[in-house]
């Protein structure tokens, strides 16, 4: 799939003759690290995304602001979840490349926006941005995602969180 998103258009998902059927809206992050960080997914879809962080003491560095890898992790979920949107079911991303301009400290909530600007076969090339609270300009994120087929045991232990009961197993009848 080869495209490019141009939201002034009213194109979110990049559109290419390849295209997989995307997802048709991601619910959860699926990461151990970001459920211990405690982001939140708010939206993934057509090719966008936006993730939350309430910024709590074990965020801050010493200046009390929001510290640089936090805001990084943010900005890699935004863009990640992004690539992801419009990627096949059981497909994930690993980020293979990532920069990050840092314009002013973060405070409060972190809201991070991302969006997939070029997606080939296997790769998507993603833009986004973290404001605070207060609306300030926190950072500017570009990266470059590769897709691969998700393993199995990463599937079930997704599964296996979801489930109204936890202490059922995952199986092969899980499809």
């Amino acid at each position: 799939m080869i495209g490019t998103a141009d939201q002034s258009q009213g194109g979110g998902a990049p559109q290419g003759e390849a295209q997989q059927s995307p997802q048709a809206s991601l619910t959860i992050i699926e990461s151990p690290f970001v459920e211990h960080l405690g982001a939140q997914l708010v939206s993934a879809r057509d090719g966008t995304s936006e993730v939350v962080l309430p910024l709590a003491e074990r965020h801050l560095n010493t200046w009390d602001v929001a510290h640089g890898g936090v805001t990084m992790t943010l900005a890699d979920v935004a863009l990640a979840m992004a690539a992801r949107s419009v990627a096949a079911d059981g497909v994930g991303v690993v980020t293979v490349e990532m920069k990050v301009n840092f314009m002013q400290p973060g405070r409060g909530e972190l809201r991070a926006t991302g969006r997939v600007l070029h997606r080939s076969t296997t790769m998507a090339y993603c833009e986004g941005e973290i404001r605070d609270s207060e609306g300030h300009f926190v950072a500017k994120a570009l990266g470059t995602f590769k897709y691969m087929r998700r393993l199995a045991v990463g599937r079930d232990v997704t599964r296996q969180r979801l489930r109204s009961d936890p202490s059922a197993r995952p199986g092969p009848s899980d499809g």
